[in-house]
């Protein structure tokens, strides 16, 4: 089915090779129903299902977070503090934190843009510090620190040592931040998720970080939401 087609359904469509029967589903990072079936099963017998969830549907829809645009007088967290971004016409270009402000001037059309920019290039700062500092209490190198947008996952390792993190864990609680990143420097120890692996992120971390990973399973969704709307 084009993408199209699926926007008319109002689903997206995903024939899956070891699916055993026709599930509706949620993502509450894109707020789109997800309608998957077996490679053999009829669609318009599953999509009359699926509409007839339309109540269901309703309710995953009104608990989706709310948007938080990067415009003008909204305030975003950012490393544990809340800055409210300030648009002036006579402020510099460059987005720069002031007091409680997140101050920033230039076109006003261009303000989420350069906002987003800005997050990044922070981002990135932080967690290249917080990387070093855990990979040192681990005794590990880290072979480069890079930050993008994921939707599947908070960081990851590879095999050569180069850690990626989404970069809107620096819209998340300082201390959720850094237990991912100790999780992703524990990696260089244990490329697995074994009970030694968590022994290791326990032990970098100072402890088990189970609630920071709850604070992600119930509030990361809302950090994909800032920047939209």
């Amino acid at each position: 089915m084009s993408r199209a087609a699926e926007e008319a359904a109002g689903f997206v469509i995903v024939r899956h090779p070891r699916a055993r029967r026709t599930k509706l589903s949620f993502d509450p990072l894109t707020g789109r129903a997800r309608l998957t079936l077996p490679p053999r099963a009829a669609l318009d017998r599953a999509l009359v299902w699926a509409r007839g969830q339309q109540a269901w549907i309703d309710r995953q829809r009104e608990r989706l977070p709310e948007a938080r645009p990067f415009a003008d007088g909204v305030a975003i967290p950012v490393d544990g503090r809340a800055l409210t971004i300030t648009w002036r016409p006579d402020a510099a270009r460059l987005p720069r934190a002031e007091g409680h402000m997140l101050l920033i001037g230039g076109p006003a059309e261009h303000v989420g843009r350069r906002v987003e920019a800005w997050l990044r290039r922070h981002a990135l700062a932080v967690l290249i510090d917080d990387t070093a500092y855990y990979a040192d209490r681990a005794g590990v190198t880290v072979a480069g620190v890079t930050v993008g947008d994921p939707r599947g996952r908070w960081g990851s390792c590879a095999a050569s040592g180069a850690i990626r993190y989404s970069w809107r864990l620096l819209l998340a609680p300082p201390e959720v931040r850094r237990a991912t990143v100790a999780h992703e420097v524990a990696h260089r120890l244990h490329m697995d998720h074994s009970p030694a692996f968590h022994a290791a992120v326990a032990r970098v971390f100072g402890r088990a970080p189970d609630v920071e990973r709850a604070w992600l399973r119930e509030h990361g969704a809302a950090l994909h939401w800032y920047g939209r709307g």
